[in-house]
């Protein structure tokens, strides 16, 4: 870690905050990256896996001499983007922010929409021809390809090469036909695995998971067979009083630690050998009834499951730990990744509904937004890797901010929410019921390739 930087920052930290008052939330809601996701399986191809972004020495756009007069550059999205000042970052970005504003005579609005109208509205404008802002965050489910093959979107990958600015990321996961339509400065991304209950792991005498990790033997096998372990008859009434999995649905982990997908592009993936093997998995956790039992809850109820204290291990993301923590005090909880599946050679994260910044078509000098974008965020953090506040908030092990750290760099974005007639949800139910996987495959097949061509095709 770089100390003296650190150090030196936080002193200018102090005599900041000092001289200023107020703040707003930094955090994303529900985003520990680029997108939220509450495990709905609203999203499939996989796109692409991340590396750890380089971000040193690297040279950003040339100064560039232009006067806005006096615009405002309207910024949407689901919540209020302000730029904060509760950590040093955000403090050099809000100060790049203001001598930008005073440098190329400007303004910046943020406009904050209700989440649970944000993609009418905002597709509604794009149409209009008269976007809600200058810069829109927008879903790539309902983005790419639908309104880039409308021409409504500027590309913008050639402005996006600076990394210490842009999530990469992004961009490629944004791209469609060679160009890139999306772009972020958030460089980390959402992590999603295992979270488990180590005092309850103590208690009942098992293996510690995280051996399995260093082992390099956390796989599909080895989650079933703690799963198993775990469930137990502690009082000797014939009835399980101790369970190891919440989580009876694992579709979408299924896929992304297997490093496949339902749809590849515009075609259905179902009889790809790796998305066959992940179909099995499914069915396996359902036929060796591996899961605690549902009691008739909804989609909470895994997670619900989890904040009793008997049940060992439940599939979940970053956004949800401070919420488990604060449930469960008495607990020490872990995190490790979601194991590797026999077509995968490291541990991956997901994002089921990624999402990124665009400019609509209809907003002139696309260059100069991005140049600002750009110039806002490129500064030298104080941090070592992206999200290091948070993680070393969330926890205090070093195990388990390592795993999070390796799924967060190889992160995997689904594509199957893309298509409104793809029906997950059932082809998931069938699967979970018990359902062969040959007769599943063959039953949904055609299905799943109708629903892509009505949008690829449209």
């Amino acid at each position: 870690m770089r100390i003296t930087k650190m150090m030196v920052l936080l002193c200018a930290l102090a005599l900041v905050l000092a001289a200023c008052s107020g703040s707003t939330p930094s955090n994303n809601p529900g985003n520990a990256g680029n997108g939220g996701s509450n495990n709905s399986g609203n999203g499939a191809e996989a796109t692409p896996t991340s590396a750890p972004e380089e971000t040193d020495d690297v040279e950003g756009t040339p100064e560039m001499d232009f006067d806005m007069g006096g615009k405002t550059i309207k910024i949407a999205s689901w919540w209020d983007m302000t730029i904060g000042e509760n950590n040093p970052d955000d403090i050099q970005k809000k100060k790049n922010l203001e001598a930008l504003m005073e440098k190329h005579n400007f303004k910046v609005e943020y406009v904050a929409i209700d989440f649970g109208e944000y993609r009418d509205k905002v597709t509604a404008s794009l149409l209009a021809g008269e976007p809600v802002g200058d810069i829109v965050r927008l879903g790539k489910n309902y983005t790419v390809p639908t309104l880039v093959k409308q021409d409504l979107l500027w590309p913008i990958d050639e402005y996006t090469k600076n990394s210490r600015a842009f999530s990469q990321d992004a961009t490629a996961a944004f791209s469609y036909n060679g160009k890139g339509y999306g772009f972020s400065e958030t460089r980390g991304n959402l992590i999603m695995g295992i979270f488990y209950n180590r005092t309850l792991m103590n208690q009942l005498g098992l293996k510690p998971l995280q051996e399995y990790v260093n082992e390099d033997n956390w796989n599909w096998d080895t989650f079933i067979q703690v799963a198993k372990e775990a469930n137990k008859d502690t009082n000797n009434d014939g009835k399980l009083d101790n369970w190891g999995l919440a989580n009876s649905g694992l579709l979408l982990q299924s896929l992304f630690s297997n490093n496949t997908s339902l749809t590849k592009g515009d075609k259905q993936n179902l009889e790809d050998p790796a998305t066959v093997e992940s179909l099995n998995f499914v069915s396996r956790l359902a036929t060796e009834q591996v899961a605690r039992p549902t009691e008739g809850g909804d989609w909470t109820e895994p997670s619900q499951f989890f904040r009793q204290g008997n049940t060992l291990m439940y599939a979940g993301a970053d956004y949800e730990i401070s919420g488990i923590q604060t449930d469960m005090p008495d607990y020490d909880i872990g995190f490790v990744p979601f194991p590797k599946g026999p077509n995968a050679t490291t541990y991956h994260s997901v994002e089921a509904d990624f999402q990124a910044l665009a400019i609509p078509k209809s907003v002139s000098n696309p260059e100069q937004l991005m140049y600002i974008w750009e110039k806002i965020n490129d500064i030298d953090s104080v941090y070592d890797y992206p999200n290091q506040s948070g993680l070393e908030t969330a926890f205090s092990n070093e195990d388990d901010i390592t795993n999070a750290r390796t799924v967060a760099d190889h992160l995997i974005v689904l594509d199957h929410g893309t298509f409104p007639n793809l029906d997950y949800w059932a082809f998931n139910g069938e699967l979970v019921n018990g359902t062969s996987v040959s007769t599943v495959i063959e039953t949904y097949k055609t299905a799943f390739q109708a629903a892509i061509d009505e949008v690829y095709n449209q």
